[in-house]
């Protein structure tokens, strides 16, 4: 019996005008240009401006985009799958808001979250959909508007996170193309060094929880590092070795944007050159869960049918996974 695959044969991305650089905020919290650079490779990032406009608004771009590309009827749409941490609002899911905002009248829909690795989560998930020949187009969003809970005093995170949001369509294929494989994991224990405490059921809102400034993301950088280095790493060696593959089969790493020095340490761990690495950090800084699609819509022109990719992430949570998939369409 042929195996359907579940093939990326479209890429859709947004980010906002408005651009918030390292000397911008040098005006703002007791920090340099240099010590960000230096320290994180992020020179500049996206932030969304204008009143009532949240993630959904960025998904809506990048999703529209993306149907223009592939010439798909919304109405053709099966599912969408947002992978977010920054929803409009608890509920309904951001993933129904896009669906409206596109015309996508035939989807059902959800949000899916798991910090920045919510987008190779989403992929794989997505792609069990399309495997299993229930559905013909599933979108997978990965955007946040990480300004929302971005204390703009507090320089351990406000250097290091922007806005952004990028789509992919995922579709059935015979062909050996699309999401090969994945391996993912989860150590809860990590949520002590990266969270946002308030906002949930453990510490609803409150005049309290506002003063307090437990709204916002909260990092223990030091720590949070540690275990992205090694885990991100290790985790993309597994994946490789358990496909046979080395350095040179790869044609792209596709890491998640959080710190230059990150990136550099998985490329180095699985024999991967610097001329093989997608990088737009210096550009859009962490956008969570949109880095992954983002570096795609970046690099679009760039991937060949038959390119060998690793995507990787590391987020919190602890949250962490890769992705082995092979490019399914030459440059159109």
């Amino acid at each position: 019996m042929t195996r359907i695959h579940a093939a990326i044969t479209g890429v859709g991305g947004y980010v906002p005008d408005y651009i918030l650089t390292n000397k911008e905020l040098e005006t703002m919290v007791d920090t340099s240009d240099e010590w960000i650079t230096t320290r994180t490779g992020i020179k500049e990032r996206r932030i969304l401006k204008g009143e009532g406009l949240g993630t959904s608004y960025m998904g809506i771009e990048a999703v529209k985009e993306l149907l223009k590309k592939t010439n798909t009827d919304p109405r053709e749409v099966d599912l969408i799958i947002c992978a977010t941490v920054t929803p409009d609002m608890m509920f309904p899911a951001t993933a129904n808001l896009i669906a409206d905002g596109v015309g996508a009248v035939n989807s059902f829909g959800y949000d899916l979250s798991a910090a920045c690795s919510g987008f190779i989560y989403a992929l794989t998930t997505a792609a069990k959909f399309v495997e299993s020949g229930q559905y013909k187009k599933v979108i997978v969003v990965g955007g946040d508007k990480m300004s929302s809970i971005i204390n703009y005093e507090d320089r351990t995170t406000c250097i290091i996170f922007g806005d952004g949001c990028g789509a992919v369509m995922l579709e059935p294929v015979t062909e050996e193309v699309g999401v090969i494989d994945s391996i993912h994991r989860a150590d809860g224990s990590g949520a002590a060094y990266l969270n946002m405490k308030a906002g949930g059921s453990r510490i609803p809102a409150s005049h309290e929880s506002v003063d307090k400034k437990l709204h916002y993301i909260y990092q223990e950088g030091a720590t949070v590092f540690k275990f992205a280095v090694i885990n991100m790493a290790d985790i993309c060696a597994e994946i490789m070795e358990k496909n046979k593959l080395t350095g040179d089969d790869i044609a792209w790493l596709v890491p998640h944007q959080a710190n230059k020095r990150i990136i550099d340490a998985t490329a180095n761990r699985i024999g991967i050159t610097d001329d093989k690495i997608m990088m737009n950090i210096a550009s859009y800084g962490n956008t969570t869960a949109g880095t992954i699609p983002l570096l795609l819509w970046d690099y679009e022109k760039k991937l060949r049918k038959g390119d060998k990719l690793i995507l990787a992430a590391f987020g919190g949570g602890f949250t962490w996974g890769a992705i082995y998939l092979i490019w399914a369409y030459d440059p159109k």
